[in-house]
């Protein structure tokens, strides 16, 4: 018998027809030098792939999670290169990967500031552009702006001490520059506690905290000089004023409470009474002015006298021994020193 024909309705194999695959977007498209960070590859074909190419370097590790998705684990590498896909049937077109550099820090100004926060300081370094994130001390900051790829603005968040301060961009994680926070001056007591309103008076500030003072002010008026003796002490010299007035101190730590600084207006004169008497020591003289009542030394000529403060109006003081002729008497308070009236040394009569 001869050979038989085919069975009638046998179905014969269908050819598979395989297509190389289509590359259509790396997520995320930019990651750091060191590689080693997964990226998503999206587009089509991905049946039976056989490798996948960050330019000449493979993949670390790669996955087909379906015909339209793989997940890849970057290689190390620099600047942009292609990313393909490989099955039989050929090699995909590419699409760009960047790597960023890793961000470096190389400054920030100011370096302190208070433990409430809020102080706006700027980073310096390279790198530093797609920033997204910027760290004190783990917190991250309040806000920030990144103005180029070598300097970020940021806000300081609240915190207490050293910390570290660390930006991250799609490059990875910065080395840290160092951001302190200062705890806020106190002060405790002015002395002396009041002056002339023409200012000019050096007064001594004492409290905590106040190394690094960057102003002093008296009522809201800057003080005319200062000096930062210690942590514990300012000495400044008060302005010109009026009336009693809040004095304060501000470091990077932020600005004190106050304390109370009275200007005093100057001493007046009107009056002597008697106004004369013998050269020697004890005639009781009256003055009558005004602001008399910080009165600290009445003089007559050079000579200090004994003196009693009746008033703001009112001072009694004794004359003090002293050469015959008109001597001048002038008050001294804390507002300065007054006018000079005329109180005459009369000698004893001869016999």
């Amino acid at each position: 018998m001869g050979n038989s024909d085919p069975v009638a309705g046998t179905a014969r194999p269908t050819a598979v027809i395989a297509v190389a695959p289509v590359l259509s977007s790396v997520v995320p498209n930019v990651g750091p030098s060191a590689g080693s960070n997964v990226v998503s590859l999206n587009g089509s074909g991905f049946t039976g792939v056989t490798g996948v190419s960050f330019g000449a370097a493979p993949a670390l590790v790669y996955t087909v999670n379906s015909t339209v998705l793989i997940t890849a684990t970057v290689p190390p590498g620099t600047g942009t290169v292609n990313v393909t896909v490989r099955n039989p049937s050929g090699t995909s077109n590419s699409v760009p990967y960047t790597y960023a550099a890793t961000p470096t820090l190389t400054g920030i100004s100011p370096n302190q500031g208070p433990t409430s926060g809020g102080t706006s300081v700027t980073l310096t370094g390279t790198g530093l552009s797609g920033a997204s994130a910027v760290s004190f001390g783990g917190t991250p900051a309040t806000s920030f702006v990144v103005n180029s790829a070598t300097s970020i603005t940021a806000v300081a968040p609240a915190g207490t001490g050293a910390v570290a301060v660390t930006v991250t961009t799609p490059g990875g994680t910065s080395g840290p520059v160092f951001f302190y926070y200062v705890n806020a001056p106190a002060l405790i007591s002015a002395s002396p506690s009041q002056g002339p309103t023409a200012g000019g008076t050096s007064v001594t500030l004492t409290g905590t905290g106040l190394s690094g003072a960057t102003a002093v002010t008296f009522g809201g008026t800057p003080a005319t000089s200062f000096v930062v003796n210690s942590a514990t002490s300012i000495t400044a010299v008060a302005p010109a004023g009026t009336g009693s007035v809040a004095v304060t101190v501000t470091t990077p730590g932020g600005t004190s409470n106050s304390v109370i600084y009275t200007y005093v207006p100057a001493p007046v004169l009107i009056a002597l009474a008697p106004t004369q008497g013998p050269t020697g020591a004890g005639a009781v003289v009256t003055l009558t002015g005004g602001s008399l009542t910080t009165t600290v030394a009445v003089l007559f000529g050079g000579t200090p006298a004994a003196f009693d403060v009746l008033s703001d109006t009112t001072v009694t003081a004794v004359a003090p021994a002293g050469l015959a002729g008109s001597t001048p008497v002038t008050v001294t308070t804390a507002g300065g020193t007054s006018n000079a009236l005329t109180y005459t040394r009369v000698p004893a009569p001869q016999i």
